[in-house]
């Protein structure tokens, strides 16, 4: 599979790090993959001709914008011969939002369909999956809804990227994302 990211529209989203992407894409000679769009923007690239499209210093831009937004607290934590900066999340109830989100989506919302399911839900999980932190979202679930909940992420994340994005307009780039996570 090879998604290609066309740009619609190069219109600012008031985001720092998504217009400077946008700004990377316009700028682009042709059309690239997802699959290249992600090592480029997470500056996981070694192709020297790619390099002007890298973003700099994502994890960190990230982690300062959540800090201001008071998900993320910064920390210096001291490993033995080296001072660390870390960023542990400091409003839990935003994490225990989006965790319970998720819990509902695949337990007393599923839909059994992903074209009737909620885009950012989809994206959501579609991330969680990726991040490898999926399992730690429904960790706090009773052995059977646990069971269940991880059957269904299963079986959704398992569809054929294509076929689906076909299907449901307006979500082929969480498809395109699942993809390209899934090489």
């Amino acid at each position: 599979l090879s998604f290609q990211v066309l740009l619609k529209s190069d219109a600012p989203t008031g985001d720092v790090l998504l217009d400077e992407t946008l700004r990377h894409i316009k700028a682009t000679e042709s059309a690239e993959t997802v699959q290249t769009w992600i090592e480029l923007l997470t500056g996981e690239t070694w192709n020297p001709f790619k390099l002007q499209y890298q973003l700099r210093n994502v994890r960190e831009r990230i982690a300062k914008a959540l800090v201001e937004k008071g998900i993320l607290t910064t920390e210096k934590q001291n490993f033995l011969l080296f001072d660390m900066t870390t960023h542990p999340v400091s409003n839990a109830t935003e994490k225990q939002r989006l965790v319970k989100k998720l819990q509902e989506s695949v337990l007393e919302r599923w839909v059994n369909d992903p074209q009737r399911m909620e885009r950012r839900t989809l994206a959501l999980l579609v991330l969680a999956h990726s991040s490898d932190v999926l399992e730690n979202v429904f960790a706090s679930l009773a052995d059977d809804k646990y069971d269940v909940a991880m059957n269904r992420t299963k079986d959704l994340l398992e569809m054929d990227p294509e076929v689906e994005a076909a299907k449901a307009k307006g979500t082929e780039m969480i498809w395109a994302v699942l993809a390209a996570f899934n090489k």
